[in-house]
């Protein structure tokens, strides 16, 4: 969790402006015990009424939460509910430039609920035709009157675009024009379409949001509706699908798509997708979930941290508020002392190239890079403790494993025992290694090189000064260790059992 920790420190007080559809969630919880005489209904005693924040208004209460600066810039209705939606940003420490549109409710959604449980949901409220020009001018005005207040190093603009009418034409344009003021810009909205050249850092469409943009007219994406019946294996695979276009699409240097009880998948164009898991939870747990993840995906990203690294945290983020019926929202102290880092599916097989990239990223985060090498033929106890050990002396561990032909020049034409597929899927699996990589040289010196460690590993008992790439890492900044074996462990010394055993005829496994 320190990794958490410090992503988090490196994001308090970023400013981030929120723009978009804001509204308010109602929620109504009651008691009931019998039901109506004059229909099959139970008769609900109210016991208490809660009036949260909801859609962009709580996508920047959840930015405060979290830590930052948030500004919301946004239209709301002249109503009681809209002087609610302004009371929840005053507490939360949100600056408020929302504005008041006389004739345009503000949109409600009102849950009824006993024993928590939904029983009802009704909404009121929303568009009732487009924005008119005078409301219009003034959402522009509070635009120009807000962007010097809130651009700067590291600042972020958060584009919720529901189809609620906050975000008319020439608002549209406006953001397109002020994009370059903001280093991070995330998009979450219903409709992708009218956001070309907005080239975004991060969009987070849902699979349904997806398959409308990519196959329009084709209707619900298979397994629609969520839930266990869905098929998670089938939607997963139709979202992971559907990155590359999605990115090519948008622009978007991230896109992360959400599929609600199934987590998310999230491509940053570098290697495979990451994937993330959702805890399984009641639907009246989970309202606003994707708000808190849409903020806290956008305040990682605003570090410099890699792409699943960024997902990670927003699940996490959002996972700390399914505790109960209501709008979810994370703060910063329940997200760091969250139960693991991130949540998300390692992916460590990798090209050199996306190699770089990755430790590139970490290193800029502050990681410590940890690299090693060698053949890991039959991997055994000696191995796995050693690269236990290795990835103790760093935040990301690096292994480098020879080709199949680079391990026969080495070991021998009897070797390797495995193909490096299989020897390279292995060291995947180990929790301890963040990136595997292969190499067809004799040496790791061009790997090296490109990956510039702070630690390179070796295993055995002799000087450091003997292993012949310790003066290309000392040159690079690095350091030399040497980790020795866990005694009477080597891989030659089970092929040479293997083989004495087969010799005279035993084969029994538990010899």
């Amino acid at each position: 969790m320190s990794e958490v920790a410090a992503v988090v420190d490196n994001w308090v007080d970023r400013e981030v402006l929120v723009v978009g559809d804001a509204m308010l969630d109602e929620w109504r919880f009651a008691d009931t015990d019998r039901l109506c005489r004059e229909a099959p209904a139970p008769v609900l005693t109210l016991r208490h009424r809660l009036a949260s924040a909801g859609g962009a208004a709580n996508t920047a209460v959840n930015v405060a939460a979290l830590g930052a600066r948030a500004t919301l810039v946004a239209p709301v209705g002249a109503d009681t509910a809209g002087g609610e939606v302004r009371a929840c940003l005053d507490r939360a420490g949100v600056r408020d430039h929302t504005l008041l549109r006389p004739g345009h409710p503000t949109p409600v959604k009102r849950r009824l609920l006993a024993a928590d449980q939904i029983l009802v949901r009704e909404d009121e409220g929303g568009p009732t035709g487009p924005l008119p020009d005078d409301a219009v001018r003034l959402l522009l005005d509070a635009l120009a009157d807000t962007v010097d207040e809130v651009t700067g190093p590291g600042a972020a603009l958060v584009i919720c675009d529901y189809g609620l009418g906050a975000l008319p034409g020439p608002v549209r344009a406006w953001l397109l024009a002020h994009r370059h003021r903001f280093d991070t810009v995330a998009l979450d909205a219903h409709d992708l379409t009218p956001w070309g050249g907005l080239a975004p850092t991060v969009v987070t469409p849902s699979l349904g949001e997806a398959h409308a943009a990519l196959r329009p007219g084709s209707g619900p994406p298979p397994g629609s509706p969520p839930g266990p019946a869905a098929g998670s294996a089938e939607r997963v695979a139709l979202a992971e699908s559907y990155l590359p276009e999605l990115r090519r699409r948008t622009g978007a240097d991230v896109v992360a798509l959400t599929l609600d009880v199934d987590g998310a998948v999230v491509s940053d164009g570098v290697g495979s997708p990451y994937r993330s898991h959702a805890d399984p939870v009641p639907a009246s747990h989970a309202v606003g979930a994707g708000d808190v993840y849409l903020a806290a995906i956008t305040l990682a990203l605003t570090t410099g941290v890699p792409a699943g690294v960024a997902a990670g945290i927003a699940q996490s983020a959002a996972s700390r508020t399914l505790d109960g019926p209501g709008t979810c929202v994370c703060d910063r102290d329940r997200l760091v002392a969250a139960p693991g880092p991130t949540g998300t599916t390692r992916r460590p097989v990798v090209d050199a190239a996306a190699l770089v990239a990755a430790v590139d990223r970490r290193r800029t985060a502050g990681a410590r890079i940890v690299f090693t090498n060698g053949c890991f033929d039959m991997l055994h106890r000696g191995h796995v403790r050693f690269l236990e050990q290795a990835a103790e002396l760093g935040d990301v561990l690096v292994v480098a494993v020879n080709s199949d032909d680079s391990v026969r020049r080495l070991k021998g034409r009897d070797r390797p025992v495995n193909a490096v597929e299989d020897r390279v899927a292995v060291l995947a699996a180990l929790s301890c290694v963040d990136h595997v990589v292969t190499f067809a040289a004799d040496s790791p010196a061009d790997l090296l090189r490109a990956v510039r460690p702070e630690v390179y590993v070796k295993g055995g008992d002799y000087p450091p000064d003997l292993v012949p790439e310790a003066p290309l890492v000392r040159g690079l900044g690095g350091e030399v260790r040497i980790l020795g074996y866990v005694p009477d462990r080597s891989t030659s010394a089970i092929i040479e059992r293997i083989r004495s055993r087969s010799r005279v005829g035993s084969l029994d496994p538990a010899d």
